[in-house]
C-alpha cells in the first residue's frame, strides 16, 4: 500500500532518507506489516505459486516479500537499509529498476510493483523499467501492479513529496501493451490510497474489505493491473 515502500529504483539523498524516517515510525511499520500479511494471504497469493521466483521492485521494508509464500525472493532496492528488513533467504539486488543488473533473463515468475512507478521521474524511465521487467520474466510470467490512480484520487496524489509520475489504470495498461505484455486484469479501484485512508487496520476487517467488492468503489484509490508476458512461440 502507499507510503509503506521506498523509491527503490532511484538514488536517495539525505533529505529523502529523512523523509522516510519521519513517515514510517516503528509502530506504524508493525501495523502495516499486519495488513500486508492479510493482503498476501487472501489476495496476492492467488497470483503466486509455492514454486515461483518472485521479484519485488522497490522492496522497501519487504512487507510483501516477507509475507508471500514462494520458492525464491528477490528484493530490488537501492537503499542499503533493506538488509535490516529482508527476511531469511531474500536476495537483495541493489540496482535501479531501469537496469536490473544481476537478474538473469527469463529467470523470474512474478514481478511485484506496489506504489513504485509514481516515484520514477518520467515516462521514459517507466517504459525502460517495463522493458527490464519483460526481460527478466519467464514466458508466461506475471507483472502485478498496485498503483495510485490519479483519475480517482486527483490532487491528493501530490500530497507526498516523492511523487513524480501520475498514472491511471489505463495509462499503465497502455504502457504494458506497448512493451509487449498482455493485460490480463485491470481494476480502476482496489485498495485505499494510503494506510491512513479508510481501510480498517484490524486483520479481520482488512479481510472483510477484500471480500466485499462494492466497498472498493467507495474507498479504493489505487488501481490493480496484471500483465502477462506472452508464452514463447512453439518451435516448428
Amino acid at each position: 500500500m502507499e507510503n509503506t515502500r521506498d523509491q527503490g529504483g532511484e538514488e536517495r539523498c539525505g533529505d529523502v532518507a529523512d523523509l522516510y524516517e519521519r513517515r514510517f515510525d516503528p509502530s506504524a511499520q508493525a501495523s502495516k506489516l499486519r495488513v500486508w500479511r492479510v493482503l498476501c494471504r487472501h489476495f496476492f497469493q492467488r497470483y503466486v505459486s509455492a514454486e515461483d521466483t518472485v521479484l519485488d521492485l522497490g522492496a522497501g521494508y519487504c512487507e510483501f516479500l516477507n509475507s508471500i509464500q514462494c520458492a525464491e525472493r528477490i528484493a530490488v532496492e537501492t537503499n542499503p537499509d533493506v538488509s535490516n528488513f529482508a527476511g531469511p533467504g531474500v536476495r537483495i539486488v541493489a540496482s535501479p529498476s531501469t537496469d536490473l543488473l544481476g537478474v538473469e533473463e527469463s529467470s523470474v515468475d512474478v514481478v511485484f510493483a506496489s506504489n513504485f512507478f509514481e516515484h520514477l521521474p518520467d515516462t521514459a524511465a517507466f517504459l525502460k523499467t517495463l522493458h527490464e521487467v519483460m526481460r527478466v520474466l519467464r514466458p508466461g510470467g506475471r507483472l502485478l501492479v498496485l498503483q495510485p490512480n490519479i483519475a480517482v484520487i486527483k490532487g491528493r496524489f501530490w500530497d507526498f513529496l516523492d511523487h513524480y509520475l501520475p498514472l491511471t489504470e489505463r495509462t499503465v495498461a497502455e504502457a504494458l501493451e506497448l512493451v509487449g505484455f498482455d493485460v490480463a486484469e485491470m481494476r480502476a479501484r482496489f485498495l485505499p490510497y494510503t494506510t491512513k485512508s479508510s481501510l480498517p487496520q484490524h486483520p479481520f476487517l482488512v479481510w472483510l474489505y477484500l471480500k466485499f467488492r462494492p466497498a472498493h468503489w467507495f474507498l479504493g484509490g489505487q488501481a490493480w493491473i496484471v500483465g502477462v508476458k506472452p508464452p514463447a512461440p512453439k518451435s516448428q
